[in-house]
């Protein structure tokens, strides 16, 4: 599915701030000093939790009506929506950071010729797969 809309509930903090729980998917918890923070936290922990679901093939819940939500006083809901193209890409397109091993007399010449690792290795790996375009996807 590309976009999910759950609701948010917002709970004012003890202090400052809100606490975000989404009562759909238990472990989906954000805070924000700020209602504006708050609303940008609840969108990002919604993408990357849904996001995790997704690359672990867990069953997305289907979500419950926002005027079915109940909450203590001072609480309210929002509905919460995730875009999931984006973030699939956003995170398909990530770095990852890699350690690799080569001779001494390799990387020496190699950083006295400003060679750029992570340019070398990501053209020499899209050869080796045979890929042609930005790699952008899984399926290259």
């Amino acid at each position: 599915m590309d976009s999910y809309i759950f609701p948010a509930v917002f709970e004012p903090g003890e202090i400052k701030g809100y606490i975000v729980t989404f009562p759909d998917l238990p472990g989906c918890v954000t805070e924000g000093n700020t209602l504006e923070e708050a609303l940008r936290m609840a969108r990002d922990a919604l993408e990357l939790h849904l996001y995790g679901m997704e690359e672990d093939g867990d069953e997305i819940p289907g979500p419950t009506p926002p005027e079915k939500v109940g909450v203590l006083k001072g609480a309210f809901v929002v509905p919460t929506e995730a875009w999931m193209p984006l973030v699939r890409d956003e995170m398909a397109n990530r770095s990852v950071k890699k350690t690799l091993t080569i001779p001494k007399w390799l990387n020496d010449l190699a950083e006295e010729r400003q060679v750029n690792f992570s340019h070398i290795l990501q053209t020499a790996l899209k050869e080796r797969l045979g890929i042609r375009n930005c790699g952008c996807t899984k399926s290259g």
